[in-house]
């Protein structure tokens, strides 16, 4: 039963797994499950009440809502129709709200409740195409989930929709992902079920997924990492659970025991922060014995290769304090998958010493998304790469570096636009903008984004991201970004890690009072100068940071600095901070 379009995956599950919990989240605090035949039935009700509804084959339907099983029965549902999803962040601006509904033409809105129906309700008249919004929860005045249930019930057309469903291509296009847009407006990138199931089924050995394993979702599922994960979990016959919300996240995975997640390395770096200040508040033998095995995992070497003593210490301290690790994560996890993102070596050896092993992969929406990925194959792990590209994927480079990606996961194209299609895809391969190489001839590494590097004042390209990924080694810089184009020499903004920063100065005595008054002391800052050096000494004379400035308080989504999926969104940074920028190049006396 291998699926060709992504509701294949319905029946398939049905068949082979059938499980009582396939899609579960919480309910006024009680965790409430889908079973397979449950989904399978709901996703045929939306179809036919779509029918009902006039809908046909093409059409664009828009869902805005965090996870919960709604989303993917409904998702479904508009695939069975033949009707294409075009998914938007719950957390979009109202400009790049207007402009996706608009330009897709979007019918239908799927929304959880009040708040989300409300943000679309008060940009309606700017919507020419939208018919209705439809709510997942009872709104007042509204038209609600369980209603299209019903109309679905009362207007059974099976013969309609098998005919539907028989004349879809496993090339069509399935679903329509704007991209978040760190400059200009989103652009839509078409992918079709091919595109999503090849990229799934490509990866379905890169960790050995258990049959009855289940998993945690709370990255975003209209992003496409989320999405191809989907997909796969369906296709591996695991069971779904959906976090409350970020906030909740600890504790619903003590909650689910989840053997596995998807996360991007900003959690993954919160998660570790919040291990370290709680080893911090130790006292005596508990702390030594914390840091003595903290230090043994920064050191982790893969194939025992730091030898037999440190193997036999590593072992003594799994079992004394990496299993308070695991169990914070509620014991069971057997993998995390990392993407988005460049994820920093020291957290993937410190995690898999600990038994837990981030499995760090790459990609675009354009590539829907996996190009390459650690896994659990033999010796398909490096640390501080994105893994071997994947089965069925081809990759090369441009004379630039620029890496080039051909394979079944290339999109179809972005939405109403040929042309900047064209300028992405040449001869079938498609430009990523990113740089790179390989490392040992087949673990690909990303060095930089292109359209990031810059050139100083004197001629020297700067590869920004590099640097940046150097500096957020130290446990005392949560965020930073390079600038100096046009200027003699690089400099850098830097959001400090304030939690580690607060149990610096505690451990030393000294009082801490606010971010905004602690960046501006100057023993402070001379701890922040002496981070900046480490990484200074990696680096050459033209790439050394040679300034920075201290920034009081985290780089947000809501703050306008990070894209939907923590991207720097560059220019916006440095529109922000125009007057420490000018105030760092005021006397450009340094060389």
């Amino acid at each position: 039963m291998e699926p060709t379009r992504l509701f294949d995956l319905l029946p398939r599950y049905e068949k082979l797994f059938n499980k009582k919990d396939m899609l579960t989240y919480k309910v006024n605090g009680v965790w409430k499950s889908f079973s397979a035949s449950e989904v399978v039935d709901d996703a045929n009700l939306i179809s036919y009440a779509l029918f009902d509804m006039g809908l046909n084959k093409g059409d664009k339907l828009s869902i805005i809502s965090p996870n919960r099983p709604e989303w993917v029965i409904t998702n479904m549902g508009i695939m069975e129709a033949g009707c294409i999803n075009v998914p938007i962040y719950p957390t979009i601006s109202q400009n790049d709200l207007v402009y996706i509904l608009n330009d897709a033409e979007v019918k239908y809105v799927f929304v959880p409740g009040q708040e989300l129906y409300d943000k679309v309700n008060a940009v309606r008249s700017k919507l020419s195409g939208l018919i209705d919004i439809i709510t997942f929860d009872n709104v007042e005045g509204a038209t609600d989930w369980n209603s299209l249930l019903v109309k679905g019930r009362e207007c059974k057309n099976k013969e309609k929709l098998e005919e539907i469903k028989a004349s879809i291509d496993t090339h069509d296009c399935a679903t329509i992902l704007y991209t978040s847009g760190t400059t200009g407006n989103p652009k839509g990138v078409m992918l079709s079920h091919n595109n999503l199931l090849s990229n799934a089924i490509a990866n379905k050995d890169a960790a050995l997924f258990g049959k009855d394993w289940k998993v945690l979702s709370f990255l975003p599922l209209n992003h496409v990492f989320e999405r191809m994960l989907t997909v796969l979990y369906l296709y591996q016959g695991l069971s779904i659970y959906y976090a409350e919300s970020m906030d909740k996240i600890a504790d619903n995975l003590k909650e689910v025991q989840p053997n596995c997640f998807a996360s991007v390395p900003r959690l993954l770096e919160k998660v570790y922060e919040r291990i370290v200040a709680k080893g911090h508040e130790l006292t005596g033998i508990k702390k030594q014995l914390f840091f003595w095995a903290l230090n043994l995992g920064l050191r982790y070497e893969l194939n025992g290769a730091n030898g037999w003593w440190y193997e036999a210490q590593l072992k003594l301290a799994n079992k004394l304090i990496f299993s308070k690790w695991r169990e914070a994560l509620g014991g069971k996890v057997e993998v995390i998958v990392s993407g988005g993102a460049a994820l920093q070596p020291r957290l993937a050896r410190v995690f898999t010493a600990a038994n837990i092993p981030v499995l760090e992969g790459y990609g675009l929406t354009e590539t829907s998304p996996v190009v390459a990925v650690n896994s659990f194959q033999p010796n398909s792990v490096y640390f501080g790469t994105v893994g071997p590209v994947i089965k069925g994927v081809e990759v090369k480079f441009a004379p630039d570096g620029e890496i080039l990606v051909k394979g079944p996961n290339v999109m179809l194209g972005y939405y109403k636009k040929p042309a900047e299609t064209a300028e992405v895809m040449e001869d079938g391969w498609f430009k990523t903008g990113d740089i790179g190489e390989l490392v040992e001839g087949r673990f690909l590494k990303i060095t930089d984004r292109k359209k990031e590097i810059f050139k100083t004042s004197g001629g020297k390209f700067i590869k920004p991201q590099l640097i940046e990924n150097m500096l957020k080694e130290s446990p005392y810089i949560e965020q930073t970004m390079v600038i100096g184009e046009g200027h003699k020499f690089p400099a850098a903004l830097i959001v400090p890690a304030f939690a580690a920063l607060k149990s610096w100065c505690e451990r030393n005595s000294i009082e801490y009072t606010t971010n905004e008054n602690m960046i501006t002391k100057d023993f402070i800052i001379q701890k922040m100068r002496k981070q900046v050096d480490v990484t200074n000494r990696y680096l050459a004379q033209f790439e050394m940071i040679k300034e920075f400035a201290l920034i009081p308080h985290e780089w947000s989504i809501d703050g306008g600095e990070l894209t939907p999926k923590l991207s720097l969104r560059r220019k916006e940074i440095m529109r922000i901070n125009e007057q420490l920028i000018h105030k760092i190049y005021s006397s450009e006396t340094r060389v």
